[in-house]
């Protein structure tokens, strides 16, 4: 009989990843995507930016919500069943935002849309539970890299369908795309792993009360401004109910996820270099749009359309998938964490450089593909990691922390870049300096080599090939503290909306899925 820990013998191969594939970049690509037609949304829809800001705010809010709870259900109910319900939900999302008469009902639809949130750790947790050991590294690879590049990507779809058809093919796309991947997933082989339990409704409850406050007050800060006490007192309330649900969960014997997981030196370590480099890389998907829409009258921008400033990005998206697929292949003979390390160096160097030479559409070309590199190594040595550190059935809880730490991570440096841009501006100045954009991408750069810091104290595979499972943790326990961090998810596109094309990368992730414990070999192609 076979236990509810046990793997699958399943037949995986380059039909399953492109679905997995697909479904990621779904989600994605729509994190983004409508940034360039927020403009022409506010016209359709006869209403003000600042009710169209809510359009990001509320998807945003929902995904960090429903990522953890999402992950957790995979846990319990099969991570193939949870993600077809994510897919389809995310595809009706979509469908209903074309068809939505006002931006009230548009706001409803983003919010159906944020359960596409658990797609990435459902997505994770399947290739660590169906590929072969040999495969499973490029998958995860691969796929999270698409979950990287989906801010540049977005804005590129996004431009061509605003320019050259409408805002609600936008819309469109994403309802296609994740139905098609509805349907393929259909067809994928679930894991056997389950963990059995209900669904903690109360901390599910604590977990949205205590995340929404948050995120709402730093959506609104820059109405608001960062020291207004309406926004200082909503992150205190929001943070003060996170800490409750942190004791609630120390005391119920099924929590929404386990801390002890989160205690373990891998997945802590690896979790606070996952938010410090979402925090340092906000440059690649804020800034370098952001210059690049800059009128050349200021002296340093480039004057390019929605459209261009995307396609800039495109080298450094595709150097990403290109690092991110290698990488995770090195990982059978390299160790993670050694591949981590040289990825937030490179990281580093590449905002560093573009700090002080930005001034030529070449030079940031190249100095993309560089940082775009070192991001694409860090996207698949993260899940990796995890998958190593955590048993079978516990990854749909430490795949959805850890996508909420890099989201959180680079919510809240796109916040802090957007707060420098502004600070610039004055009167007889009305557009950022170019020693903001300096500042900015040094300060990318810092949060990139603490990073790399951070990421020294994350244990050493054992010599002597994978790693095997540690053994699944007593008691569970909450994610209180990546959940908290969480509340930053909203930030980084929400303050795009009034000027900037370019949104920070928010949701998307870098999660990792189950352990590394012994897994079958029959994973041939299909």
């Amino acid at each position: 009989m076979r236990s509810s820990q046990a793997r699958p013998e399943t037949r995986t191969g380059g039909g399953a990843l492109a679905v997995l594939a697909l479904a990621s970049a779904a989600f994605s690509l729509a994190q983004t995507a409508i940034v360039p037609g927020l403009g022409a949304l506010a016209e359709a829809l006869h209403t003000t930016s600042e009710n169209i800001s809510w359009v990001l705010s509320a998807y945003l809010v929902s995904a960090a919500i429903l990522t953890p709870i999402v992950g957790r259900l995979g846990d319990m109910f099969g991570k193939r069943r949870m993600l077809v319900v994510a897919l389809a939900a995310f595809a009706v999302g979509n469908a209903l935002a074309v068809l939505a008469p006002n931006v009230w009902l548009l706001i409803l639809a983003r919010v159906v849309q944020g359960a596409g949130g658990g797609i990435f750790p459902l997505c994770f947790g399947l290739i660590n539970d169906t590929f072969s050991a040999e495969r499973r590294p490029g998958a995860l690879g691969l796929v999270s890299a698409i979950s990287g590049i989906g801010a540049g990507g977005g804005l590129i779809m996004g431009g061509l369908l605003v320019d050259h058809a409408s805002w609600e093919w936008v819309f469109w796309a994403g309802a296609i795309m994740s139905g098609g991947a509805a349907l393929g997933a259909l067809r994928l082989r679930d894991s056997a792993g389950r963990t059995p339990g209900r669904i903690d409704l109360p901390g599910a409850v604590l977990l949205a009360l205590g995340l929404t406050a948050p995120l709402i007050a730093i959506t609104r800060t820059p109405s608001w401004g960062w020291g207004s006490p309406r926004t200082l007192g909503m992150i205190a309330a929001g943070l003060a109910v996170l800490v409750f649900f942190g004791w609630y969960e120390r005391r119920v014997t099924e929590p929404l996820v386990d801390m002890r997981l989160l205690g373990r030196p891998e997945v802590m370590a690896t979790n606070f270099a996952t938010a410090l480099v979402g925090f340092g890389t906000f440059g690649a998907f804020v800034l370098i749009p952001r210059l690049s829409q800059t009128p050349e009258s200021s002296g340093y921008g480039f004057g390019l359309d929605a459209t261009g400033a995307g396609l800039l990005l495109l080298p450094a998206c595709g150097a990403m998938l290109v690092t991110a697929g290698v990488s995770g292949r090195l990982t059978l003979r390299v160790d993670s964490r050694d591949s981590l390390i040289a990825g937030f160096l490179i990281s580093a160097t590449g905002l560093t450089a573009l700090a002080f030479e930005h001034g030529g559409e070449g030079v940031v070309i190249a100095l993309s593909v560089l940082l775009f590199g070192g991001i694409g190594m860090i996207m698949a040595a993260v899940p990796n990691i995890i998958v190593r550190a955590v048993p079978p059935a516990m990854t749909g809880q430490a795949t959805g922390v850890n996508t909420l730490l890099r989201s959180v991570g680079s919510a809240v440096g796109s916040q802090v870049a957007a707060t420098l841009l502004a600070a610039s501006v004055t009167t007889a100045h009305p557009l950022p300096t170019d020693g903001a954009f300096t500042l900015a991408f040094l300060l990318g750069g810092g949060g990139a080599m603490a990073a790399a810091v951070a990421a020294v104290f994350i244990p050493r595979r054992p010599r002597g090939g994978a790693p095997t499972a540690p053994p699944a943790p007593a008691a569970p326990a909450p994610a209180t503290a990546a959940i908290a961090a969480a509340a930053a998810t909203v930030t980084a596109t929400a303050t795009v909306p009034a000027t900037a094309p370019a949104a920070g990368p928010a949701s998307t992730s870098t999660a990792a899925t189950g352990p590394a414990a012994t897994r079958t070999a029959g994973d041939q192609a299909d």
